[in-house]
């Protein structure tokens, strides 16, 4: 299958540019959460955008649970749309899980990703103590998992505020919540386990590409020293932190995000703050 086809490909912007810049969505997302943040760089950069299988208007039919059990394939995914569409070479914009997928992505095709961009990056999720945590005990992922099994409107109602951030626009909330309701349960609860279950810390050395880090000041997904432990762990890695509350940087603070990226692209030191 066409890969372009199957993760509903879409590449816009300047299409004489030199570089090219690749937005990955986060879990229970899709590609139209980059709204704000995308056309910022059209003039620039070619820009690419697209679905995870079984998210947004990906071809369903695609989805293969053996290969979506861990973000591997997911990774492979982005891998194949970049060789479809004849890239190298670009930025990596990823978001929450697609932060880590981005990552693997460099491992699997070096040469395909040339700088990442990591929103809310975690590798792990499940505290390890007495050294790592992660910001969640196996018990919350139990339950979480459960509930979208069980009640997958009150899974959805309750996440929405807390990945979003309880401050954020409430018609923000409410797209949040519609998108994780538009997902087929098994995909979202398949996809759930992959993202929340993942441990890619032994990953984030071997990530040689420069990568920008950018956390929120109050974030309940990925909390900040997550993102503190993630730079450290790069060997390009640096650290810009946004004060807000939330985990999408790119849908609450728009602004924040946009100047983040630019620095980076460029090479100022100014995007180790914002």
């Amino acid at each position: 299958m066409n890969p372009l086809k199957r993760n509903n490909v879409a590449i816009r912007g300047n299409p004489a540019a030199p570089g090219t810049i690749v937005f990955g969505h986060g879990f229970g997302c899709d590609q139209n959460m980059w709204r704000f943040v995308a056309p910022a760089f059209e003039d620039t950069h070619r820009v690419v955008l697209f679905d995870y299988v079984g998210c947004g208007h990906s071809d369903i039919a695609a989805y293969d649970a053996g290969r979506y059990a861990t973000l591997d394939g997911y990774a492979l995914d982005v891998v194949e749309v970049l060789a479809a569409a004849g890239l190298a070479d670009v930025v990596f914009v990823g978001h929450s899980v697609s932060a880590m997928i981005g990552a693997l992505a460099t491992l699997q095709a070096p040469g395909s990703i040339g700088r990442l961009v990591m929103l809310g990056p975690s590798p792990r999720y499940l505290n390890d103590p007495p050294d790592y945590f992660g910001g969640f005990e196996a018990s919350d992922i139990d339950q979480l998992i459960e509930m979208i099994e069980s009640n997958m409107l009150g899974w959805a109602s309750y996440l929405a505020p807390v990945v979003m951030g309880h401050t954020a626009r409430p018609e923000l909330q409410e797209e949040l919540r519609a998108s994780f309701c538009a997902i087929d349960p098994g995909i979202t609860r398949r996809f759930a386990r992959a993202t929340f279950l993942a441990d890619n810390r032994a990953d984030l050395p071997k990530v040689r590409v420069p990568a920008l880090v950018v956390q929120m000041s109050d974030d309940a997904i990925a909390p900040a020293a997550i993102g503190q432990y993630v730079c450290r762990q790069l060997p390009r890695g640096t650290l810009a932190t946004i004060q807000g509350v939330g985990h999408c940087p790119h849908m609450t603070h728009p602004r924040e995000t946009i100047e983040l990226i630019r620095g980076f692209l460029h090479g100022s030191e100014l995007a180790v703050a914002a």
